[in-house]
C-alpha cells in the first residue's frame, strides 16, 4: 500500500505541475489575444501589462493571498511548504495522513503543486482587467490595482466560494447549493466584474461613440496575433478545467479527466461555430473577432461544471454562450460601455451563463444557491474594485491624457513602439 501512495502522489503531482504550467501558458494567450485587438500604438503597453500583472499575482499570492483564500502560505501563515522538508520527512507525513483518514485510493499530492495551481488562477482573473481598459487607462494606475485585486479582492471571494469560509460569517454558498466546478464564476465573472467598474470610471475611448449613439469601429492592429491568443488559450483551457479535477491516479478520476477535456474542447467547437452564424446574421459577414470570442465564450460558459454534462450537451451550452457573447458585445456599445476586447462579454456575461447552467447536469448544485453565490461574487468584486479604482483616480488618475492616448500609450506609458518601422516620421 506505501509504494501504491507513493505513486499515485507522484502521478496527482505531477498531473498539476502539468496543468498549472498550461493555465500559466494563458498568460501568453491573454497577451497575444489583447495585443492582437489593440490598435498599433498601444501594442507595446499591453505587453507590459500582461507580462507585470502575471508577476505581481505570483508575488501577491505568495505573500498573503493564499493564507486569506485557503488559511495557508508561505510568509503569513508560517507554513512551510514541502519544498523546505526532506524526502524522508514529505513521505513520512503523507503517510500518517492517509492511514488517519484511510486510504481509499484517493488524491494526495505537494501542497507546492496547490499552491502553484491556485497562484496561476489569480493571474488568469487579472488579465480579464487588461484588456478592457486598453489604450486609455495609466500603466501605474493598472498595476496597483494588480496589487489589491490578486492580494486581496480575489482571494477573499474565493474564500467564500473554493475556501469553505462563511461570507462575512453569515452563510456559506457550498451549503446552499452553489457549486463552480474550475471558476466560470469564482475567476472569470469575478475578472469581468473588476473590468467593468474600471471602465465605468475609466469612460470610452476618443472617437468610439458619436455624439447621436453612432458606434464606430477601432479595428484591432493584428488580427492573426489575436487568432494566435485564441488558440493559446484554448490549449491552456485543457490545464484549467482538467487540472480542477484535483486527481489523476485512479481510474474513477483518469476517466473524470478525460471527461473534461473532452467537453472543454466540444464547448469551445460550439461556441465559435454558433458566434460565426450569429455575426453573419446580424452583420451580413462572417466576423473574425466575433468567432474568437465566441470559442472563448463556449469554454467560459463550460468552466462551471465540465465534468457532469455529455459532450453534446457540453456543444449545445457552448453555443449558447456563442450566441449570447455577440449579442453581449453589441449591447454593451449600445450603452456606450467601451470594451476593447470584448473581455465584459466574454468572461462576466458567459460566466453567469455558465454557473446558471451547472444545475441542468449536476444535481448537487441549486438554482438559488447559483444565482446568490453569482450576486454574491459579482457584488463583492465590483463593489470593492469600484472603490479602489475611485481611490487611484481620486490620488493618481487612472486615464491618461486626450493627447497621450491620440499619440498612444506605447510612447507616453513605455517609451517604445511595438511596431517602430511602421510609423511615419
Amino acid at each position: 500500500m506505501d509504494q501504491t501512495l507513493e505513486l499515485q502522489y507522484a502521478i496527482d503531482t505531477f498531473y498539476f505541475l502539468v496543468c498549472g504550467a498550461l493555465v500559466m501558458w494563458m498568460a501568453a494567450g491573454f497577451a497575444m489575444l489583447e495585443a492582437g485587438l489593440v490598435r498599433s500604438k498601444n501594442t507595446a503597453e499591453i505587453l507590459t501589462k500582461n507580462v507585470a500583472l502575471f508577476a505581481i499575482s505570483c508575488i501577491m499570492y505568495l505573500v498573503c493571498g493564499y493564507f486569506i483564500m485557503y488559511g495557508g502560505g508561505i510568509f503569513l501563515s508560517g507554513i512551510e511548504l514541502d519544498g523546505a522538508a526532506s524526502a524522508e520527512e514529505i513521505t513520512a507525513t503523507v503517510l500518517a495522513e492517509s492511514q488517519e483518514a484511510g486510504f481509499d485510493g484517493g488524491s494526495v499530492y505537494s501542497d507546492a503543486s496547490d499552491f502553484f495551481f491556485q497562484v496561476v488562477f489569480v493571474a488568469t482573473a487579472m488579465s480579464i482587467v487588461s484588456g478592457a481598459v486598453a489604450e486609455r487607462m495609466k500603466l501605474w494606475a493598472f498595476l496597483l490595482f494588480a496589487v489589491v485585486m490578486t492580494g486581496f479582492i480575489y482571494p477573499m471571494e474565493g474564500s467564500w466560494t473554493w475556501g469553505g469560509a462563511a461570507v462575512f460569517g453569515m452563510y456559506t454558498l457550498g451549503d446552499l447549493g452553489f457549486s463552480d466546478f474550475a471558476g466560470s464564476g469564482i475567476v472569470h465573472m469575478a475578472g469581468a466584474a473588476a473590468a467593468l467598474a474600471g471602465v465605468l470610471l475609466l469612460g470610452a475611448r476618443k472617437g468610439k461613440y458619436g455624439l447621436e449613439g453612432q458606434v464606430y469601429a477601432l479595428p484591432g492592429a493584428n488580427l492573426p496575433l489575436a487568432t494566435l491568443g485564441t488558440f493559446i488559450l484554448w490549449m491552456g483551457w485543457f490545464g484549467f478545467n482538467g487540472g480542477s479535477v484535483l486527481k489523476l491516479g485512479d481510474i474513477a478520476n483518469a476517466n473524470a479527466v478525460a471527461m473534461v477535456f473532452l467537453n472543454t474542447n466540444t464547448a469551445a467547437a460550439g461556441g465559435a461555430i454558433a458566434a460565426l452564424i450569429t455575426a453573419r446574421l446580424m452583420f451580413g459577414r462572417a466576423d473574425l473577432t466575433m468567432l474568437l470570442n465566441g470559442a472563448l465564450a463556449g469554454l467560459v460558459a463550460i468552466t462551471a461544471e465540465p465534468s457532469t454534462p455529455t459532450a453534446l450537451q457540453a456543444t449545445i451550452f457552448g453555443a449558447i454562450g456563442g450566441v449570447l457573447v455577440v449579442f453581449s458585445i453589441v449591447f454593451l456599445d449600445k450603452i456606450k460601455i467601451d470594451d476593447p476586447v470584448g473581455a465584459i462579454s466574454v468572461h462576466g456575461t458567459c460566466g453567469l451563463l455558465g454557473l446558471l447552467l451547472v444545475p441542468v447536469t449536476n444535481d448537487g448544485s441549486s438554482f438559488s444557491g447559483q444565482i446568490i453565490g453569482a450576486l454574491t461574487i459579482f457584488g463583492w468584486v465590483f463593489v470593492t474594485s469600484l472603490i479602489v479604482w475611485f481611490v487611484l483616480k481620486l490620488v493618481m488618475g487612472i486615464r491618461v491624457t486626450e493627447e497621450e492616448e491620440f499619440q498612444g500609450v506605447d510612447v507616453s506609458e513605455c517609451g517604445v513602439e511595438a511596431y517602430p518601422e511602421f510609423v511615419k516620421s
